[in-house]
């Protein structure tokens, strides 16, 4: 019978198992959540919430304690830094055992293990994301109706704006051919003034010749 025996050998001899406790719980203080095997994480259970524990009192006794079984310091600062902190108000159950189902291959029950006030967190966090995207779902979609009425009448007022160019295009040559006409009828009306007057003058010559003759 199993009396004053607590936990499981998981199939290793005892310091193998320690070692294997000791990586669980480094890794679950630097990573805040692990997934394995459904014994490994309730053994690591078993083997982290007092560690937690004597964290909480901060002394350095506590540190020495501590010391003899994680032997990490990144991890020994998030275990007397933020996690401390975070589990200063909490009487014990600072992790959570999660259940994934069988894992491919050999069938061992997988699960996470994680600490329950990071865990929270993560909850919040998917909470927001999930407001912003119903927010997003609720606002008004542009049609695609809208968008080919949009691109007609903007292809109207294209086509509006070629025929205008068009116009003028077409007007301008238009009025300067008049203005051309215009100038030639009056260089013809000059010329033929001219001609007038130049003949009136050969005739005065005329008269003046012939009377002079007459005397």
């Amino acid at each position: 019978m199993r009396h004053r025996v607590k936990g499981k050998k998981l199939n290793r001899t005892a310091s193998h198992r320690l070692a294997t406790m000791r990586s669980l719980a480094t890794a679950l203080f630097l990573h805040k959540k692990i997934k394995t095997t459904v014994a490994k994480a309730k053994s690591a259970r078993l083997f982290v919430e007092p560690l937690i524990t004597k964290a909480k009192k901060g002394s350095v006794h506590a540190h020495r304690l501590v010391a003899r079984h994680i032997h990490d310091r990144e991890a020994m600062k998030e275990l007397f830094g933020p996690i401390v902190e975070k589990v200063a108000d909490r009487p014990g159950g600072y992790t959570r055992v999660v259940k994934l189902g069988q894992r491919h291959g050999d069938g061992a029950e997988m699960a996470i293990l994680e600490l329950v006030d990071f865990g929270e967190a993560r909850n919040n966090k998917t909470k927001k994301k999930s407001k912003t995207e119903k927010v997003a779902a609720e606002k008004p979609e542009v049609k695609e109706e809208n968008i080919e009425e949009a691109e007609i009448v903007e292809e109207t007022v294209t086509e509006e704006k070629a025929d205008e160019e068009q116009k003028l295009e077409t007007e301008a040559p238009a009025v300067e051919e008049t203005e051309v006409v215009e100038a030639a009828e009056t260089n013809t009306e000059k010329a033929e003034e001219k001609t007038e007057e130049k003949s009136d003058e050969t005739k005065a010559d005329e008269s003046s010749t012939e009377d002079e003759e007459k005397k």
